[in-house]
């Protein structure tokens, strides 16, 4: 497999480098890297290096696609460039691993959009996934605090401390939640959206997830935090897990009362289940379903934060 990678940078908290490392220990050949500018791709090109990657920089899609022909590209670009990118790659026969948010824009059918994609790609017989990693460590999570047990009421609780601030927060971390919910509940709406907070660093949530079989009270709490690493936590009826890394062998862990257990990185398991998907043509976990429930949900809880905005600068 070749791979291409679109935002390979550091900057701020892109986790490109991290998707092109585990790609290249997965057995993928990383190739090439594009950046905005000769300096950026350069740049990303330079610091993978040190995992033994040799990847060519580039500033121009066409020519480094031409060049390179890669067959797999991963676009870990800003949100609002991804919906170009991943009909370019299309348009190209390019199988595509795709930072979360999958797409973002104005529009507001946010659905009809992703759906566009997945039959382009169809017609072409190509792997799209998006790079969405907690569901991987859910088998980790039942090892320590004991299997879901999916009730008619159900309750759910994250907290994420993302780079960012304001409603970007939201487009940065609040997949992550969806995610989770997607995976252990199946495809859900939500009603009664409330935030009881919403302030520039801080960001409170709730909302009802509904489902076939029932409910789950969900309360979603994000914090803006610069440093590294970041304090994350989740679990389900009051069964709350909280992430700890160990520095600098990056070693990960879930704390559980007075438990904890060691778990596979997320990421790593989140790219192994695309290449796997790709070589043996078969579906990856976070595929065409998956995205469509997560972005749609995701554009219902940014455009209600954008209202509680407007109506604090109104009364201000």
């Amino acid at each position: 497999m070749k791979v291409s990678i679109i935002g390979a940078g550091r900057k701020r908290s892109g986790i490109g480098e991290y998707i092109a490392r585990y790609f290249h220990k997965n057995g993928a050949d990383v190739v090439s890297v594009l950046g905005t500018t000769e300096q950026t791709s350069r740049n990303a090109a330079s610091a993978l290096a040190k995992y033994g990657i040799r990847a060519r920089a580039y500033t121009d899609f066409d020519q480094m696609v031409g060049n390179e022909q890669p067959d797999s590209m991963v676009i870990a670009s800003p949100s609002r460039t991804h919906f170009e990118y991943l009909m370019r790659c299309i348009d190209s026969g390019l199988n595509i691993f795709c930072e979360k948010p999958f797409i973002w824009s104005d529009e507001r059918d946010m659905a009809r959009m992703v759906e566009t994609i997945f039959e382009k790609a169809g017609q072409k017989s190509l792997t799209v996934a998006m790079n969405s990693q907690w569901p991987f460590s859910i088998r980790y999570y039942e090892e320590l605090c004991g299997k879901i047990s999916v009730r008619k009421r159900n309750k759910f609780f994250i907290s994420l401390s993302p780079f960012c601030s304001g409603k970007e927060m939201i487009l940065e971390s609040v997949p992550h939640a969806l995610s989770l919910l997607y995976f252990v509940f199946g495809s859900g709406g939500i009603s009664q959206l409330d935030f009881e907070s919403a302030k520039e660093n801080q960001i409170l949530l709730r909302f009802e997830y509904l489902f076939d079989k029932g409910g789950c009270d969900v309360l979603i709490r994000l914090m803006r935090q610069e440093a590294q690493p970041r304090d994350f936590s989740f679990g389900f009826n009051d069964r709350i897990v909280s992430r700890r890394i160990d520095l600098p062998n990056y070693d990960i862990y879930f704390n559980y009362e007075d438990r904890r257990t060691k778990i596979a990185d997320p990421l790593e398991s989140s790219v192994r289940d695309f290449v796997e998907a790709v070589r043996q043509k078969t579906p990856p976990l976070i595929g065409y379903a998956h995205i469509s429930n997560n972005m749609s949900l995701l554009k219902r809880i940014y455009d209600g934060f954008s209202e509680v905005e407007e109506r604090i600068k109104w009364k201000s």
